[in-house]
């Protein structure tokens, strides 16, 4: 898979234009079909600095849709999320692949909110951790993120192609007390009834943020 760099910034050049929105104008939704792959594919394509395959996108909105969502404005696309989750290493850890944000509606908080929608699926589905790597360049992204709790777990010299290093970053979820069980004593008897509950992650090719 072609690289992908972790850009996302919740901040805007003085050049930009600023657009002028309410909160309540954003609206979010999660990857709904092959017709939100177009959107993602453009957003991702305009804003970041490697061109991906169709094959890359499909690879997470396919075998994780409920963990991208978009954003739209008075019905265009302005933002996007794109994550997968699984086993690494004996650990259940979720990964954050892409973020981007269109440059006029960046500081206006959609990029948090995208990024903790993700989180909080990934959470309930049981992840321990959430990862990502971020150009140590990249003072937005690592902002971002900071804010949102994950901390800087490693430097890896000479990560992306262009020949930056960048900053391995983790969220670690509270861990989870075991629930106790519900137990049944029988009349007539001591039994018991009880009631009970491609990779591409750590591959400089597959992460890129823009916000």
């Amino acid at each position: 898979m072609s690289q992908v760099l972790h850009r996302p910034m919740e901040t805007r050049s003085e050049n930009e234009p600023e657009v002028d929105i309410k909160a309540s104008e954003i609206k979010y939704l999660s990857y709904g079909g092959e017709h939100h792959l177009p959107l993602i594919m453009n957003l991702v394509d305009e804003e970041l600095s490697e061109p991906y395959s169709i094959f890359t996108y499909r690879y997470f909105v396919y075998l994780w849709p409920q963990l991208s969502f978009l954003a739209f404005h008075n019905g265009k696309c302005i933002g996007t999320v794109v994550c997968k989750m699984g086993e690494h290493r004996g650990t259940f850890r979720g990964y954050i692949a892409m973020l981007v944000v269109l440059k006029p509606y960046r500081g206006k908080g959609i990029a948090t909110e995208l990024v903790t929608r993700s989180i909080k699926v990934m959470m309930e589905s049981g992840c321990e951790e959430v990862t990502l790597e971020a150009e140590v360049t990249n003072k937005g992204a690592l902002a971002l993120y900071g804010r949102l709790g994950f901390i800087r777990a490693k430097r890896l010299f000479r990560y992306y192609l262009n020949g930056v290093d960048a900053f391995r970053l983790k969220l670690l979820f509270p861990r989870r007390e075991p629930e106790p069980f519900d137990s049944m004593a029988s009349v007539d008897d001591e039994s018991h009834e009880y009631n009970e509950h491609i990779h591409c992650g750590e591959n400089p090719s597959c992460c890129q943020h823009s916000m």
